[in-house]
């Protein structure tokens, strides 16, 4: 068998495991859901604890939760019975990852778990198990066998444990309501930071740089304007000076073709009208779904009031390190 062979086996052995895992989920995932919300609505969090590889997976969904808003712990198993076990309060939840549920080292911290008013969820491929025997609920993930060649190298359980860790974060994260403003809140730094939490007033051209002009001015007035704002379109408003329409470059370069006194013309009577634009409290966020939804350059900022306060240039985005 070549390398590239083993490596697709690999992967329609795990892909099996996942679909063999996603059919045996019923009530009690429901149920582990509702014990974690419940447990973090009166400030409890969730330690999770395993040994060796189940341990690794341990770290990575403990990671994932807090992530998006769920408070929680890994458990060093051996080190909990020489005081680490100081981490585990009344009110907590503890998941407990082992796939033969038979782990010498956890089900030896068990009886000590026990001890707290907490309850344990069991994450194991031995729905008979010791493991699963001491837990309140028991989230079963057997899989059919391993990607090993000898179905021994934990390979497709700890995909297995690692995917219903990750729904099970998702399924938290949605019962309690957290929101795209919170994930922001908790990752401040980097790329993904940057454009959750900053909005789109703080993004976008404004003052001199804003260019806007009103409908009764002729198109080789706008382009004054827009050369004095060095921008590629201009918002065009009416009397009231609320938004009614958008003159870009492009649009003169598509009438130039077919008007030769387009330079005369009315901005009203040549305009876009009903442009694409956004609200200046937006999520920048929102302005890069815009951008990479739709084939513009610009996007018109308003206020509440429908009024053009400022834009947002696409080529402004990378030097931002939003894109």
């Amino acid at each position: 068998m070549s390398h590239l062979s083993r490596a697709k086996e690999v992967f329609d052995i795990e892909i099996a495991a996942l679909r063999a895992v996603r059919g045996r989920l019923d009530g009690a995932f429901d149920a582990a859901v509702d014990t974690i919300v419940a447990a973090l609505r009166t400030r409890g969090k969730l330690v999770l604890v395993g040994i060796g590889k189940s341990g690794n997976i341990a770290q990575k969904i403990a990671a994932t939760l807090t992530s998006t808003g769920s408070t929680a712990v890994v458990l060093n198993s051996v080190d909990a019975l020489h005081g680490d076990l100081g981490v585990v309060s009344d009110g907590d939840v503890v998941i407990a990852l082992s796939y033969s549920g038979e782990s010498e080292e956890l089900l030896s911290l068990v009886p000590a778990i026990k001890r707290f008013a907490v309850k344990i969820v069991g994450m194991t491929g031995g729905p008979k198990s010791s493991l699963a025997r001491f837990s309140d609920i028991v989230l079963d993930a057997r899989v059919p066998k391993e990607a090993c060649p000898f179905n021994l190298a934990p390979t497709s359980s700890t995909t297995a444990m690692l995917v219903l860790g990750d729904a099970l974060a998702m399924a938290v994260l949605e019962a309690r309501g957290f929101k795209q403003k919170d994930f922001a809140r908790l990752h401040p730094s980097g790329a993904i930071g940057r454009a959750l939490l900053l909005e789109v007033k703080d993004i976008m051209r404004s003052g001199g740089r804003n260019a806007i002009a009103p409908e009764s001015i002729s198109v080789k007035e706008a382009l004054l304007v827009m050369t004095h704002a060095k921008s590629g379109s201009v918002s065009v408003v009416d009397k009231r000076g609320k938004l009614s329409g958008v003159f870009t470059d492009g649009d003169l370069r598509r009438h130039m073709a077919t008007d030769e006194d387009i330079l005369g013309r009315k901005l009203a009577d040549v305009m876009t009208r009903k442009p694409i634009c956004i609200r200046e409290d937006a999520l920048a966020a929102e302005a890069l779904k815009i951008f990479n939804e739709r084939a513009i350059d610009d996007l018109i900022v308003v206020n509440r009031l429908k009024e053009p306060v400022g834009m947002v240039d696409s080529q402004d985005l990378p030097k931002l390190k939003l894109m």
